[in-house]
């Protein structure tokens, strides 16, 4: 069924086709803005190591990371009221002044963190009844954060893909999807600057503030950019015809056919595209930090130089979605993530701490006892942990696989060798990390943060770039796809609403599922089936909705 949507696009695209220069700046400052936002999002989690003993004050470093990536979850869970919000804006009011709203709020949140007091500073000044006040502003400001991301994306992609011609609409979008990558970059950029410029006791101390106090420089720039920006011309000539939307939100799922094009982008463009992306480069940092205890300046370097070298795919595959379409390269990606994920990540294991992996081999770590599962979040709740479970704990923080067998008494052995538990194991998490890791030590393991030889670096880095190819097959087009599958008068918040909640729900709670996944098997690698599950669903769903064959233009997708 044709709408009357239609010739209006159509229209305002022949009107005049914006000059090679107008599209530069357009993707320009576009890119940068997202480049700049996606930064403020992801210094949090780049620093989340830190961040963990600044603002909780828990006894078990396994529950105070999941802390750490559950405040990162909140911001994520605000993302679809924020698309909701900023959609409907986006919608009535346009597209340039909504996302100018979206980068400000967000800069202003992300300098907001590094104003926060810590909970030693907390409990030494006002007491220990005030600790709480430190993750309470951190879950404000990421509310806020999630908010404005909320907003930033459909209004990026949509402003570039309504300016772009339809043969190179692939292409121009694809440098949104590269900034996403580009603003990890960055943050590491900025952590590994002020790495070397402070010591790192101090770094430690307060020098993790400056990363999130640049971002006061970030927004006078993105707004400097985005300010020279005009709006965009299918807008302009939607409201010159008095076609815009009344209600977005209600339309969204009203407008004939939409309903199908919102479950299909949830489930098989969202939901596929954010959990292998957040698994390529959030996990993977969480894997080589924790559980293969590497150098974590060895890390961020590793990340810098993956990280940058996949900005290219995303590029690459956008171009290449504009000749055959943007169902082909998703597929593709997810069908290979399935076959790949668990190999790349063995692999990369193997690489960055074989020692561990062959010490475990040689000398399996067997506990035995009653009730032997581990509560992550005992302590956080004050509930009761079993002892057995106090030790699984302690194990999985340690980066240790192990196998558990029930019996009647506590018990831990290394080989056949079993291990003497401490007087204060059981009362003291520290004193049980130390200990359990001192009898490893013993027997093979080593817990010294590790430099794999360099040509470990690079096969990790090629595995890393692997990770980046498969989220580039699933992302690269996806900023074009979306745009092209909803009708103008409602497109910023048909396919804001659907993405963030893909990306906001199942993509960004992935760290914190996972790690709750490995904490509670002991198993490094169990996390991942997360993702293959999630993966597994929405290739289908894919197959099943997504159109094939070459792309269509925006008329052409309203009629579908």
């Amino acid at each position: 069924m044709a709408t009357s949507t239609a010739p209006t696009e159509a229209g305002a695209i022949a009107d005049r086709e914006p000059t090679a220069s107008e599209i530069r700046l357009v993707v320009g400052a576009s890119s940068a803005g997202t480049i700049f936002e996606w930064y403020d999002f992801f210094i949090y989690g780049t620093l989340a190591y830190i961040l963990k003993d600044a603002f909780y004050q828990v006894d078990d470093p396994t529950l105070g990371l999941l802390l750490v990536w559950s405040t990162f979850a909140v911001g994520f869970a605000f993302r679809p009221i924020g698309a909701i919000l900023f959609g409907f804006l986006g919608d009535r009011l346009g597209r340039k002044y909504t996302f100018l709203v979206t980068v400000t709020l967000m800069g202003i949140a992300t300098a907001g963190v590094g104003f926060i007091p810590t909970v030693t500073y907390l409990e030494a000044t006002y007491g220990p009844a005030y600790v709480a006040i430190a993750p309470l502003i951190v879950i404000l400001l990421r509310i806020l954060q999630g908010l404005a991301l909320g907003g930033e994306y459909g209004g990026a992609a949509i402003y570039v893909a309504e300016h772009a011609p339809p043969d190179k609409r692939g292409y121009y979008t694809s440098f949104i999807q590269a900034s996403v990558v580009g603003g990890f970059v960055l943050s590491i950029i900025v952590v590994l600057s002020c790495r070397a410029i402070i010591p790192e006791d101090d770094f430690n101390d307060w020098g993790w503030r400056v990363p999130f106090l640049l971002s006061i420089l970030l927004l006078a720039i993105s707004l400097w950019m985005r300010f020279k920006l005009s709006e965009s011309p299918v807008f302009k000539a939607m409201k010159e015809a008095g076609e815009t939307s009344g209600n977005p939100f209600i339309e969204s799922f009203t407008y004939p056919g939409n309903p199908k094009r919102i479950f299909v982008a949830l489930f098989g463009v969202a939901g596929v595209l954010t959990t292998i992306w957040y698994t390529a480069f959030f996990s993977s940092l969480s894997f080589l930090k924790g559980d293969m205890r590497l150098n974590e300046l060895t890390v961020e370097i590793i990340l810098l130089i993956a990280g940058g070298l996949s900005m290219g795919f995303y590029i690459l595959v956008g171009k290449w979605s504009d000749r055959v379409g943007r169902k082909k390269p998703i597929i593709i990606g997810a069908l290979a993530t399935l076959a790949l994920l668990f190999p790349i990540f063995w692999t990369m294991g193997s690489l960055a701490n074989p020692g561990l992996a062959e010490a475990a081999e040689r000398n399996p770590v067997v506990v035995t006892g009653q009730e032997c599962v581990t509560d992550p979040f005992a302590e956080l709740f004050d509930r009761e942990q079993t002892d057995c479970g106090k030790i699984l704990g302690s194990l999985t923080s340690s980066g240790v696989a192990y196998d558990v067998e029930e019996g009647q008494e506590l018990g831990v052995t290394v080989g056949s060798v079993p291990v003497a538990i401490g007087e204060t194991w059981l009362d003291d998490g520290a004193a049980r990390t130390e200990g359990l890791q001192a009898a490893l030590e013993q027997s093979g393991f080593d817990f010294a943060r590790q430099v794999p030889p360099l040509i470990n670096i690079v096969g990790i880095i090629a595995m890393l770039m692997a990770l980046g190819m498969l989220s580039a097959l699933t992302y690269g087009s996806v900023a074009a796809l979306l745009s092209e599958m909803f009708p103008a008068k409602i497109r910023y918040s048909s396919m804001s609403i659907p993405y963030h909640i893909g990306a906001g729900y199942l993509g960004g709670f992935l760290p914190l599922i996972s790690g709750i996944i490995v904490a509670s098997t002991g198993n490094v690698y169990s996390g991942l089936w997360y993702t293959w599950g999630i993966v597994a669903f929405g290739v289908v769903v894919a197959w099943w909705g997504l159109s094939g064959g070459p792309p269509k233009d925006f008329e052409d997708n309203a009629q579908a």
